[in-house]
């Protein structure tokens, strides 16, 4: 016997002999089986189910005819469609390392349908061949997960957090959450984080970090600092961090120029000078970290120095007020000039080792009325804190949010029940 299934559309023979005592005839059915329907891919604004993709990355020294030589349609050429794709995005910025696609039909000639370039993960360029040529970009649908994480310190904070599985992007957004209320140099094993967070996919499937923190708690020596996120003015989208009872978590000065590093030398009136080989006060407080990690102001102010010296290599000095002042020495680039206002936390140099230093480091000098002081040891004021009119909506926002991050267990502990 022999049977016929009709599967979305194609039919597929299969035949059954089967032998019978004085019947050899052979007997042909029909059967039809409901067609399967094929979800589509979307993605670039393609169903990429009816095309073939040449996928590739560009190489290095290579230009755009090189890309796209080898797909032109008929009738058309390389010049035009770096001309229509030049209207929407340089092709100045396309970069060796970077993927592109070539999109082409499901036809007997594989007609090439379209040219796609990524410079992020997140965005895309595509120019469109068809009859006449059209380029626009776009970027990827995001979505987003809201997860909950736990976990405890035994050696520093990036460990603790990338033993949970979170990444570099979590590690900043807590860090830069607490910066001016925990001093994360002075962390003890055992102190530990919970946390509430939006996780941001590209595409559903794509990692691209964390998006934001709703609610934290930190506690370092068995005291807990609450942390929630709150819209303070919803018309021009600004927010902060409040704890439980509404007063801010920032301060006038963030703890440190440099964004979760670690302190190599204290500010001291008597240190050995590592490149001078002598003993002298050290009036800074040396910050280790990566070439090119950025250095940011620690408040607001002016910007009355930016130059270089033998001793201080490329540095910055920032007047903040009548009182205080701030300098950042050793930097590989300086990004900000004399006379220019800064905010806090705006990035005003890089790290570097210029000037007397042997190795890659900021230090950072600390100047009250005048004289060099160690900023751990001031009581440096805070900063605005949430408008009166304001608390009475923020208490009620983070009630129920209190209550949700209260029953996530620290790590090793057992749940709330």
């Amino acid at each position: 016997m022999m049977k016929k299934y009709f599967i979305a559309g194609i039919a597929l023979a299969v035949t059954f002999i089967s032998c019978k005592d004085n019947d050899d005839t052979q007997k042909e059915e029909i059967v039809e089986i409901t067609p399967v329907a094929i979800e589509p891919v979307m993605k670039y604004g393609f169903d990429l189910n009816d095309y073939k993709i040449v996928a590739d990355t560009v190489k290095s020294g290579a230009t755009f005819n090189d890309l796209i030589i080898d797909h032109i349609v008929e009738g058309q050429s390389a010049y035009q469609t770096a001309n229509k794709l030049n209207e929407v995005y340089d092709l100045r910025k396309i970069q060796a390392g970077k993927p592109y696609k070539i999109l082409k039909r499901k036809d007997s000639l594989n007609t090439p349908e379209a040219f796609v370039y990524e410079p992020t993960k997140l965005d895309y360029v595509v120019v469109n061949f068809n009859d006449t040529i059209a380029a626009y970009k776009d970027r990827h649908p995001i979505s987003f997960k809201r997860k909950t994480a736990s976990g405890i310190i035994n050696s520093t904070l990036s460990e603790a957090m990338e033993d949970e599985g979170l990444g570099l992007s979590a590690i900043y957004e807590l860090s830069d959450i607490y910066r001016w209320s925990i001093d994360f140099f002075k962390l003890q094993k055992g102190d530990r984080f919970k946390m509430i967070y939006q996780e941001r996919y590209i595409n559903d499937s794509i990692y691209a970090g964390i998006e934001s923190i709703e609610a934290a708690v930190f506690e370092t020596d068995k005291t807990p600092f609450y942390a929630f996120d709150y819209v303070t003015d919803s018309v021009i989208g600004i927010d902060d961090y409040y704890d439980e009872k509404g007063k801010t978590l920032r301060s006038f000065f963030l703890k440190a120029p440099v964004n979760y590093s670690r302190i190599s030398s204290r500010f001291t009136k008597r240190r050995f000078h590592p490149v001078q080989k002598r003993w002298k006060a050290h009036k800074g407080t040396d910050y280790a970290a990566a070439y090119g990690t950025p250095i940011v102001a620690t408040a607001n102010g002016v910007v009355t120095k930016s130059g270089y010296t033998g001793g201080n290599g490329n540095y910055v000095k920032i007047k903040h007020n009548s009182t205080y002042s701030t300098q950042y020495l050793h930097m590989t680039k300086r990004k900000v000039k004399v006379g220019q206002r800064v905010k806090q936390g705006q990035v005003i140099g890089t790290v570097g080792s210029t000037g007397l230093a042997t190795g890659p480091h900021v230090c950072y000098r600390f100047w009250v009325n005048g004289v060099q002081v160690d900023p751990y040891k001031q009581n440096l004021p805070s900063a605005d804190p949430l408008p009166k009119d304001k608390m009475d909506d923020y208490l009620q926002f983070i009630a129920p949010l209190k209550d949700e991050i209260d029953q996530v267990p620290f790590k090793n502990e057992d749940p709330i029940i």
